[in-house]
């Protein structure tokens, strides 16, 4: 026999799903607000975290956000965080795993998705702290900025940017879980003179701070695999052996 329900528990369940209809609806109406422009055409290559390069990014704005006033007074900050989409994420609607395999971990142990940063998670929505370099003025795009530290693949939609408050932001007591135990592992890196050359001068620094955290996934050690990256506007293939990576060679890539 069902237990009586009562007026006020009625009166709660519907004042609660009157909520959760209003709070998806919300959530319906998020606009990407920008687009940045980075040296990462896919996946592969991309710093596993913000500010573990000097990556840089152009974030431009969408038509409808390109007003200088939405900007003002961003220039006396350092840093911000950038709200963004995993738009290459292939995972059906609706459905999440409660587990998943960080690549750090060498892709056997399981961790909860929110002890962790993976792509595959419930809203997949990535969360990047970078360095802002200057405010640009942009003669097709507007008002534009140009941020360092970035973790984003090209044309990755921008759903929020907020200011970095150091004072409240920063806590160098926190523990960083097992990240943190990963945090020292670098490779000593190769690249051949003739490779080198193909490089844009500008991008060799940021390119040797990627290849030296080791862009494989941690499973993958086979001495002889090659892999390849693509990164402003060039191809690089590399194989690591033991502590070394190898660039084995550079190509420039047609432009599409």
């Amino acid at each position: 026999m069902r237990e009586p329900v009562s007026g006020h528990e009625v009166v709660k369940k519907k004042r609660d799903c009157n909520n959760l209809e209003k709070e998806t609806a919300v959530l319906e109406k998020v606009k990407v607000i920008a687009r940045i422009h980075t040296d990462f055409p896919t996946k592969f290559g991309i710093p596993r975290q913000s500010g573990l390069s000097d990556a840089t990014g152009l974030v431009v704005f969408e038509s409808e956000f390109r007003q200088p006033d939405a900007l003002r007074g961003i220039e006396e900050y350092t840093h911000l965080w950038l709200l963004w989409g995993f738009s290459e994420v292939r995972q059906e609607s609706g459905t999440w795993k409660a587990t998943v395999r960080p690549p750090r971990l060498g892709g056997n142990e399981r961790v909860g998705v929110f002890a962790c940063r993976s792509p595959y998670r419930p809203n997949p929505i990535g969360l990047s702290c970078v360095k802002l370099e200057r405010i640009i003025s942009h003669e097709k795009y507007g008002m534009c900025l140009l941020v360092s530290g970035v973790d984003m693949m090209d044309q990755t939609p921008i759903y929020d940017i907020k200011p970095y408050l150091p004072y409240v932001d920063a806590h160098p007591e926190a523990s960083g879980g097992f990240a943190h135990k990963k945090q020292t592992y670098h490779l000593e890196v190769h690249i051949p003179d003739e490779g080198m050359k193909k490089i844009p001068e500008e991008k060799r620094k940021v390119l040797m701070q990627i290849l030296s955290q080791d862009p494989r996934p941690s499973y993958q050690n086979d001495p002889e695999r090659v892999y390849g990256m693509g990164f402003a506007g060039v191809e690089v293939k590399f194989r690591v052996e033991g502590s070394t990576l190898y660039v084995v060679s550079v190509t420039k890539k047609q432009k599409e």
